[in-house]
């Protein structure tokens, strides 16, 4: 089999070794290219390959359509909207996903966020910065706050679990039914979004999910409330979130995910909105969870070699 990389995966060549050489022990071909999104240079990368394994870099259908002898897409990642995964359906070809690298890492995040916005990081450091005192910005406590978490999946109960901790009500909106000891209340998204101080976003990208926290959604915030988006850009509209901050209509938000991958465009509403933190989706990326990444990618690959696929998408 010849299997291609088409991005990095975020470890050291040193890391990634000791998989390279039981791959090539089996008598299969491994070759990693550096990340490139120009459709035409992965077609041509890709075009002889029986595996594409990749992380969160769109895949362009022209590529996958050319690679005639493609059976198996192995994506290093949690979400899949990035695939085209109609021809990959249409074509027979096998997906499988990473579930479960980022658990922690975009939990610990979240939660980050939250206290980051409640006490009033990023102002009170630019006064630090300026010479200033915290005068007029005396922040406020996680503990006691109601976390609503739209999207009970690994993630969102991981989220609830660390919110718990500091001593959070959870409440959670999902489509199916979810037993968890963390999540006190399970409601319809137009109550979590009422009653919560914090709304935490953690649904994938699907055509049910895509804009489903718009203007309306964020009119039922209240005005202290904070908004925090993991999940994935296109569930929320950005400028409707931006127009809501700029009339704080909501307190704060931070977002580490957006309509497209970073780099953004410097004119982008949430760039300049205020009590806004933005950061270039890094909530997947620690060192843990990109050697964990590796570690499930590459039993991904193994296991379908052997004719038993898992984590198929």
């Amino acid at each position: 089999m010849n299997v291609v990389l088409l991005e990095g995966l975020g470890v050291s060549d040193q890391v990634l070794e000791p998989y390279v050489k039981k791959l090539e022990a089996l008598g299969h071909s491994f070759t990693a290219y550096p990340k490139d999104t120009n459709p035409e240079v992965q077609a041509e990368r890709s075009k002889e390959a029986d595996v594409i394994m990749l992380a969160n870099m769109p895949l362009a259908a022209s590529a996958v359509t050319q690679a005639s002898h493609l059976k198996f897409i192995d994506v290093a990642f949690t979400g899949v909207d990035h695939i085209p995964m109609e021809e990959a359906k249409s074509r027979g070809i096998v997906v499988s996903n990473a579930s479960g690298y980022a658990t922690q890492a975009v939990a610990e995040l979240s939660v980050g966020f939250m206290i980051q916005l409640l006490r009033k990081v990023n102002q009170t450091e630019e006064r630090c910065r300026a010479g200033g005192t915290k005068d007029g910005l005396v922040g406020s406590l996680l503990c006691g706050k109601t976390v609503g978490i739209v999207g009970a999946g690994a993630i969102g109960r991981r989220t609830a679990a660390l919110c718990k901790a500091f001593g959070c009500t959870v409440i959670a909106f999902n489509r199916s039914k979810v037993s968890d000891p963390a999540i006190d209340e399970q409601v319809t998204l137009e109550e979590l979004l009422k009653r919560s101080d914090i709304v935490s976003l953690h649904c994938p990208l699907t055509a049910e999910t895509k804009g489903m926290i718009g203007r309306a959604q964020i009119a039922l915030m209240k005005p202290s409330a904070l908004l925090i988006n993991t999940a994935r850009g296109g569930v929320l509209d950005s400028a409707a979130l931006a127009q809501a901050l700029e009339t704080q209509a909501i307190a704060g938000a931070a977002c580490d995910v957006f309509e497209t991958e970073p780099p953004l465009d410097t004119s982008h509403v949430l760039l300049h909105s205020p009590n806004t933190i933005v950061t270039p989706h890094i909530a997947f990326a620690s060192a843990e969870s990109m050697a964990q990444r590796v570690e499930i990618v590459f039993h991904n690959l193994f296991s379908w070699l052997e004719g038993n696929p898992i984590n198929q998408v």
